[in-house]
């Protein structure tokens, strides 16, 4: 499966199939809160959190390509990530694009 940001595949002639998404609510673990007060004391990155937003968006991107799978594309494009906030602890990640079926 192809997956692009941009708005069309090169050297292709493609047909829109329909909008794709994928997405996954994350929760902080405790530690990761305790580790992520102190840095706020000190500054820095939370590599913690980094590492949680990373794996948040590879479930959401895994779960988009499963949809457009199922709609039999070849590839997803105009990919774009969001994020928000849930409730106190938690992030959700979503990941969406067109799916679409080379001609």
């Amino acid at each position: 499966m192809l997956l692009l940001t941009i708005n069309y595949v090169p050297g292709k002639e493609i047909e829109a199939l329909g909008i794709v998404k994928g997405n996954v609510v994350q929760s902080k673990h405790i530690g990761r809160d305790i580790m992520a007060g102190l840095k706020n004391v000190v500054g820095g990155e939370i590599e913690s959190y980094t590492q949680m937003l990373i794996e948040a968006r590879e479930i959401a991107t895994q779960r988009m390509v499963k949809e457009a799978e199922a709609m039999g594309a070849d590839a997803v494009i105009r990919i774009e990530y969001a994020t928000s906030a849930i409730m106190d602890g938690t992030a959700e990640m979503v990941a969406y694009g067109t799916a679409v079926k080379y001609k």
